[in-house]
């Protein structure tokens, strides 16, 4: 499967479970295949070049917290999942976000 297609299908299945798109993380290859049509379902999503392929969601989950999810662009299913509470800052929550970033690449490059 194209990782463009792959890309529409995972964004309308997260979207049907009302997480939000927040931000890619594009391979320049990857980033270069998008078509138009692709690129308009992105809309104003922030495009990160990265050296993985990945899509940054979040919605809000119980108890005044955020969820935030990194998914992994590709066939096999992984993501990493984290919650934050209303409290935190966005430079706390940023530097785990990074974390997690650093830990999907690692899964990757283990394959």
């Amino acid at each position: 499967m194209r990782k463009a297609d792959l890309l529409v299908e995972l964004i309308a299945t997260y979207r049907k479970h009302h997480w939000q798109l927040k931000r890619l993380l594009l391979q320049p290859d990857s980033r270069s295949a998008l078509t138009s049509n692709e690129l308009d379902l992105i809309g104003a999503t922030p495009i990160v070049e990265a050296p993985v392929d990945a899509l940054w969601f979040s919605r809000p989950s119980h108890q005044n917290r955020e969820a935030w999810e990194l998914r992994l662009l590709a066939e096999t299913q992984y993501a990493l999942f984290e919650t934050f509470e209303a409290d935190e800052t966005e430079e706390q929550r940023d530097e785990v976000r990074q974390e997690m970033e650093a830990r999907l690449r690692d899964y990757v490059r283990r394959d």
